[in-house]
């Protein structure tokens, strides 16, 4: 019975995020803003010497059998006053093992100065991404679900425009599609589909002690309707920082994380659903961990301003 009962919670999901909410096949990160080039290869952090090394790990649907897990590695550096390169790595997985998902992109930025404050950066990503399907502990009594094992090319880019206190960006991370379930009873089951995304933020210095975020990220899927997150962060002293957010028709979040030292900070993130699912499983959680090193040690004291986006 327990078996059955994963078995349909399980296409039930996947259902839901292929048919529903076709804007969320893209794993969705709360705490985004920290690796933006996991959406937008053009992210560029502007701080030379600085190896930016980092990981997020979401529970999604905390208490449904089977609900997605998704793990997060990235590692960024500028390599030249305009050129910035990084690794980013995606695994998500749904059903204990019944579905793995892996993306693995290196990225290339090119950044030219626009104004005296402002930079526009120019990125592309390239990699792969790995699918694969083990039925071996499903009943497959009622679906015929074969075993999949297979990769694909992934190709993206973005551009993003950024000072001091701001960014604007605008990107898809992958221009190509692919169908790793063939079934014609089911439409789109399975399909890979082209994402763009939209981001922005602002940071207001409230007082020498204390700023203010307000930022946003909006996804974009054809025949699905747009994805909006809308969140306000504030960071005090240097140190501790807590926000909210809104991700709208889908749930209410809530951030904190801490710096530690000058070069590791640790957060949290927890969402709420707010629609009729909030009945059935117990928010999703979010770990992320990030690690700064000063590789030719040109930050004597990391005097600049705490990484905030």
């Amino acid at each position: 019975m327990k078996n059955t009962i994963t078995k349909y919670l399980i296409l039930a999901g996947i259902l839901l995020i292929s048919i529903k909410g076709i804007a969320q096949q893209d794993p969705v990160f709360t705490q985004y803003m920290y690796n933006m080039s996991v959406v937008n290869p053009a992210y560029a952090t502007d701080d030379p010497g600085m190896l930016r090394l980092g990981g997020i790990y979401r529970s999604q649907w905390a208490g449904v059998e089977g609900a997605p897990n998704t793990v997060n590695f990235f590692a960024h550096t500028p390599i030249s006053e305009r050129i910035e390169v990084g690794l980013t790595v995606v695994h998500d997985e749904i059903g204990d093992g019944w579905q793995k998902e892996n993306n693995i992109t290196a990225d290339f930025a090119y950044i030219i100065p626009v104004g005296p404050s402002s930079k526009l950066s120019f990125g592309v990503k390239a990699g792969v991404t790995t699918f694969d399907q083990n039925t071996k502990n499903i009943d497959q009594s009622d679906f015929a679900f074969e075993n999949i094992s297979d990769s694909y090319p992934a190709f993206g880019a973005g551009v993003y425009w950024f000072g001091e206190n701001y960014y604007l960006g605008l990107s898809t991370p992958n221009f190509f599609t692919a169908k790793h379930i063939d079934r014609d009873d089911i439409e789109g089951f399975g399909k890979e589909q082209i994402h763009g995304y939209l981001t922005g933020g602002y940071v207001f210095d409230l007082s020498s002690d204390v700023k203010l975020k307000p930022a946003f990220m909006a996804r974009a899927v054809e025949n699905s309707p747009v994805s909006v997150d809308v969140t306000a962060n504030v960071l005090l002293y240097d140190r501790l920082e807590a926000g909210l957010g809104y991700r709208f028709d889908e749930s209410v979040t809530g951030m904190v994380n801490f710096k530690i030292t000058p070069q590791l900070r640790v957060g949290y993130a927890y969402d709420y659903t707010t629609t009729d699912f909030r009945n059935y499983n117990d928010g999703s959680h979010e770990i992320m961990v990030l690690f700064d090193l000063d590789l030719f040690g040109l930050k004597k004291g990391y005097d600049k301003s705490p990484r905030f986006f």
